[in-house]
């Protein structure tokens, strides 16, 4: 279901019936698409905005009047507020949908935004630990305790299967096969993979199922794997303030976050000879694309390389 309490708020003139035609659409993407609330929170923003620029600046005479023209401008303006391309992509993108639903279930003969070039995306290469620093991360944890225990095999899964931190948290008893050494995880858009578990990763978990998990288990404990205190479901909020907090205790530099363990599997596994389409696999990415930015990072390390060693660099 859409989010409630978000949508756009008519305007003046009735904002050209866009409030009730974006609850619609969200409705649309909820339940006929299957798109998660951040997915839904992220179109409902940038169609907010354009919703108020049309009113408020373009004073546009109505929604069936928009043009490629106006469409263009927004994005300008957008710009020119000192919005990044990403985000300007992610405008357009939320309105060339919007308006291919609207010609799909209004009838309209044209989408005067289906013609619409999107920004290029910016790209960024992504920050990563070396394996040293990986290893200096996980054996700050003191695996004693049962929370230690819990910590300890949660940043070895992180490193040794590349969850995303929503993975991770999600990720079910039932779904995790020590012997074969898998776990199934839901990722973006409610897609399940399988996902090879390392041996130490492994044993770091088997130890966790079994001196740990039964000391935080509650009358009202799921069958999440990775449990807090209060025998509820591990948050990412959470998991990112224990990252937080032990890489200060390992004396750690770097900006560490959950996400840096993910870049870190992948970057690490292409540095070792890993085929990029395996990487994609593991990953859960749909387009290829997406993970070709580790070969800019990979490239990266080779100039260091010959920068600090070649004599003519």
């Amino acid at each position: 279901m859409p989010v409630p309490g978000i949508g756009p708020k008519p305007g003046p003139r009735g904002n050209f019936r866009m409030s009730e035609e974006i609850e619609q659409f969200l409705m649309y993407l909820a339940t006929e698409r299957g798109l998660s609330t951040n997915y839904q929170l992220t179109v409902q923003r940038s169609l907010d905005a354009f919703a108020g620029w049309l009113q408020g600046v373009a004073k546009a005479g109505g929604l069936e009047r928009v043009d490629a023209r106006q469409i263009t401008d927004f994005l300008a303006f957008r710009k020119r507020a000192g919005l990044r391309a990403s985000s300007i992509r992610l405008d357009a993108v939320a309105i060339r949908i919007f308006f291919r639903f609207l010609v799909a279930r209004r009838g309209w003969a044209a989408n005067p935004a289906e013609t619409l070039s999107l920004p290029r995306p910016e790209k960024f290469l992504p920050e990563t630990l070396n394996p040293g620093q990986v290893r200096q991360l996980i054996e700050s944890v003191d695996a004693r305790e049962p929370l230690g225990l819990r910590d300890r095999a949660m940043l070895e899964l992180l490193y040794s299967s590349g969850l995303r931190v929503s993975e991770l948290c999600g990720a079910r008893l039932e779904n995790m096969n020590l012997e074969s050494g898998f776990v199934r995880v839901t990722g973006k858009g409610a897609k399940t993979r399988l996902v090879p578990v390392g041996e130490p990763a492994g044993t770091a978990i088997a130890h966790y199922l079994a001196s740990g998990r039964p000391h935080l288990v509650g009358r009202r404990t799921g069958a999440e794997i990775f449990l807090s205190v209060r025998g509820k479901k591990l948050t990412p909020q959470r998991v990112w303030q224990l990252i937080k907090a032990y890489a200060a205790r390992a004396g750690l530099e770097a900006n560490v976050y959950p996400h840096l363990m993910r870049h870190s599997f992948a970057t690490h596994l292409l540095a070792g000879g890993a085929d990029l389409r395996v990487i994609q696999e593991l990953l859960g990415h749909a387009d290829i694309s997406t993970t070709q930015i580790y070969t800019h990072v990979e490239k990266s390390g080779l100039k260091a390389v010959i920068k600090k060693f070649h004599p003519r660099a």
